[in-house]
């Protein structure tokens, strides 16, 4: 309502009577009034000359008792009569200027019309206010609300914006649509809209016909103070609707912050199931550590997790910053709105999904240390398994056919010679063998690694091992037995000598020559020089496998130098970018929204060099196709980065939003900025640790600081307000809605009983034909579903219970 203000009125003045106020029919306003005590008057410069029904009507409008009035019928009854109305008049702040008691006795007409003017001014229209508005402006701020909607009319004035009907039509329509079908009005039909609106009016609202629609119609420009009259009391008339309308408006407001924070709520719900099975899907791949076979099969699962790494985490990274951000600001509106915090459902609070994530990313880098440790492993077992193949390659082409050989008999049919020459043959043979034997070792030791290291073909592997091993002991035996034949030969041959002696020794040039020519000819079949043949074509082949093994270690060392340098770079500059944002976080030089500008910038910067991080990521994947594990000219492993990287658009996230959720606490609570620069002073002061957080007892110590005297039993409960959720810490955010906790103006549950009370007619319950006719749809809908049965005594069917909607609104519950 606008400030009681003094109104002058002079006939001479501005504030004089409408010039059509004839039209107005002053009587009938006076009689709207007037029939509220059970009288009326028919002449208004007579029955207002002894001032008694002047005084009642001043009653009835003000709701006040003045003065009893005088009973005698003498003149100077009559005048002190009047002198008591206008005295009350006056207390009101008019000041009547050039107007007496003796004018309105002696019946002056325009006296007495200006008086009944100056009351409707007073009561009917000067405590109309809209918005801080004055009374006229006020009105037809108000006339201009309710008919916007409306084809044909536009509410500008008071005077020719009214001439077709069609606005004051539009104003009944609006509160009681059932009263007229504006559908069918014309805007070339004025006399018929203004007479429907009379009629309507004073038939359904008891608002008395006080302009005659031919004046108004031919009349350039109707009085405006005529026709505001008339309107103040369909300003009136629907106050009632007024008041329903704003308790309609609290509730919707109340209602919407509740849909706003049940659909976070859900969100939330939704989000962290979404995550969580996510977790509890991807930890069992991650711990499963069942080897695979082949080197390919391991280095496919390395670029399996590379996937997860580059493509499948990252978007679960930022869902749960986002679930994160969701809460805190989830919980700042909840504070804001003097709502008690939100508990998630079991199991997903954040902790919960902290610790769930915790335990993944451990999984995880025990996951990849596997992957690196086996795909090392398989590497050295292909090295193994192709050496060993190698070694037995060779080992069996140089035993190819060799117990064929230590099986023949040739030395039944030859002579001593011979046989001799199939010792010394047989001799170099055993040497052979001999020299054989550190590769048979060799093998079996290769086989023996192989089998340590869990080789999938290791069942391959030990069956030629042990065929070759079986292969050596028959040659061994076969060896053995065939020295055995050729000395049991080469005995009997030397007795045979003996009787043969003397004519060896005769013939002894002719058998010296047969000797060594046999001899010769023997030893082209018994060198063993095959080998050292193979061997001088191996040299070149072994060059040439050393030249590549240079130009791949060179290779790799150009891949090292390449990560290490973009590493150390990335590094520092993660790190740099982390110290920009928490110095930016606690400036208490700039206002909030500079603080966010910030913030916004730094977040594009580092969006931008998302391009960097990607490209490492390329030369990393390099690295390890290549089998690089080490890398000395840089402290920053891929794992490394990768971590920074996602702290870092965590904290640039969450930054972000505890600068909102400041703004949103700032913008209800009417926190100045100076005052903001004060709380972050004191913190920053006691945040010893420079983390954004204070420990408990530096947060006390604050407190102490700022002349809170704490005890035990206080200092407790504070915490559990500023740390719901038993971190061990108080973010600025918490302390600053404990500092403004008591300063914000929120509804509350008894307001909002109040207003449903309203718009039930002052019934303690509330029907759903209520709902639907005072509420938008939705928000009718979302009472009539969580609103119980009415049980009282005086309710009706079908009866809701406003009551305990509105204390669960505000309480522990579901809603």
């Amino acid at each position: 309502m606008a400030k009681e203000s003094s109104t002058c009125w002079d006939p001479r003045g501005l504030l004089s009577p409408p010039d059509s106020l004839h039209q107005i029919t002053p009587g009938a306003w006076c009689n709207s009034h007037l029939r509220k005590a059970g009288t009326q008057i028919d002449n208004i410069e007579e029955d207002f000359r002894n001032g008694l029904k002047l005084m009642l009507l001043l009653e009835v409008i003000s709701g006040e008792r003045l003065p009893k009035p005088d009973k005698g019928k003498m003149r100077f009854h009559k005048i002190a009569n009047v002198n008591k109305a206008l005295d009350f008049i006056c207390s009101k702040g008019v000041k009547l200027v050039s107007i007496g008691a003796e004018e309105i006795v002696d019946g002056n007409a325009k006296m007495t019309l200006g008086m009944i003017w100056t009351i409707i001014l007073r009561f009917a229209i000067q405590d109309i206010s809209v918005e801080e508005t004055s009374a006229k402006e006020g009105l037809l701020l108000w006339c201009q609300r309710k008919t916007a909607p409306y084809r044909n009319v536009n509410v500008q004035n008071f005077h020719i914006s009214w001439k077709d009907g069609l606005a004051l039509c539009a104003l009944i329509h609006r509160h009681r649509p059932d009263l007229i079908d504006y559908a069918k009005l014309r805007k070339d039909d004025p006399i018929g809209n203004l007479n429907t609106a009379f009629e309507v009016a004073e038939k359904f609202l008891d608002i008395p016909k006080m302009l005659d629609a031919e004046d108004i119609v031919n009349t350039p420009k109707p009085d405006e103070k005529a026709i505001m009259t008339y309107v103040s009391c369909f300003y009136h008339a629907f106050a009632g609707a007024e008041q329903a309308e704003t308790a309609a408006n609290r509730i919707c407001k109340v209602l919407a912050v509740n849909q706003e924070n049940e659909k976070l709520m859900e969100e939330y719900e939704k989000l962290a199931s979404e995550l969580l099975e996510w977790i509890r899907r991807t930890t069992p791949w991650l711990e499963n550590r069942a080897a695979e076979q082949t080197m390919r099969a391991m280095q496919q699962k390395l670029e399996d997790f590379r996937d997860y790494r580059r493509i499948h985490k990252p978007p679960r990274v930022q869902e749960k910053c986002q679930l994160e951000i969701n809460f805190n600001t989830l919980q700042t509106k909840l504070r804001l709105s003097n709502r008690p915090a939100f508990m998630p459902s079991e199991g997903k609070m954040v902790s919960d999904i902290a610790n769930a994530w915790k335990g993944l990313e451990q999984v995880e880098k025990g996951y990849e240390e596997w992957l690196l440790t086996e795909i090392r492993r398989l590497e050295r077992l292909d090295h193994l398994a192709e050496k060993f193949k190698q070694k037995c390659s060779m080992h069996e082409s140089w035993t190819g056919g060799k117990e064929d050989l230590l099986s023949q008999k040739d030395f039944e049919s030859a002579s001593l010679m011979e046989i001799r020459a199939l010792m010394r043959k047989h001799e170099a043979f055993e040497s052979d063998l001999a020299a054989h034997q550190d590769r048979v070792e060799q093998i079996a030791a290769i086989a023996q690694e192989l089998n340590e290291l869990d080789y999938h073909d290791a069942a391959t592997v030990n069956a030629r091992c042990q065929g070759i091993c079986d292969q050596w002991d028959n040659l061994g035996t076969l060896t053995q037995k065939r020295r055995d034949a050729l000395e049991r030969v080469e005995k009997l041959w030397e007795t045979i000598d003996q009787l043969y002696l003397e004519f060896a020794k005769r013939a002894a040039p002719f058998n010296n020559w047969m000797d060594g020519a046999m001899e010769d000819l023997q030893d082209m079949f018994i060198v063993h020089s095959i080998e050292e043949i193979q061997v001088k074509h191996l040299v070149p082949l072994r060059d040439q496998m050393l030249q590549e093994e240079v130009a791949r270690q060179q290779a790799n060392e150009r891949l090292r130098r390449q990560f290490a340098a973009q590493a150390n770079i990335i590094g520092p500059w993660i790190q740099t970018k982390m110290e920009e944002i928490s110095h930016v976080s606690v400036d208490i030089a700039g206002s909030l929204e500079e603080q966010m500008n910030s913030l916004k910038q730094y977040e594009q910067n580092i969006i931008n060099y998302k391009s960097n991080i990607d490209k490492l990521e390329g030369d990393h994947q390099l690295s390890q196709e290549s089998l690089i594990f080490d890398n000395k000219h840089t402290n920053y492993t891929m794992e490394h980065v990768r971590v920074g990287w996602e702290q870092l658009l965590t904290t640039i996230a969450r930054t972000i939003n505890e600068v909102e959720n400041q703004i949103l606490t700032r913008d209800a609570k009417g926190i100045s900025q100076e005052q903001l620069n004060e709380f972050r002073a004191s913190f920053n002061h006691f945040d010893r640790k420079r983390n954004g957080m204070m420990d408990p007892d530096d947060f006390r110590a604050c407190l102490i600081s700022m002349g809170y005297d704490l005890g035990e039993v206080e200092f407790a409960r504070i915490m559990t307000l500023v740390d719901a959720n038993n971190t061990g810490v108080v973010t600025f955010q918490a302390f600053i809605d404990f500092m403004t906790r008591e300063t914000a103006e929120t509804d509350t549950a008894e307001q909002v009983m109040a207003s449903f009370k309203i718009l039930a007619s002052d019934k303690n319950y509330i029907t759903v034909d209520e709902l639907r006719r005072e509420l938008p749809p939705d928000q009718a809908e979302y009472c009539i579903s969580r609103m119980t049965r009415y049980i009282g005594a005086d309710g009706s069917t079908g009866a809701l219970d406003y009551i305990s909607f509105s204390s669960a609104l505000y309480g522990e519950s579901d809603l």
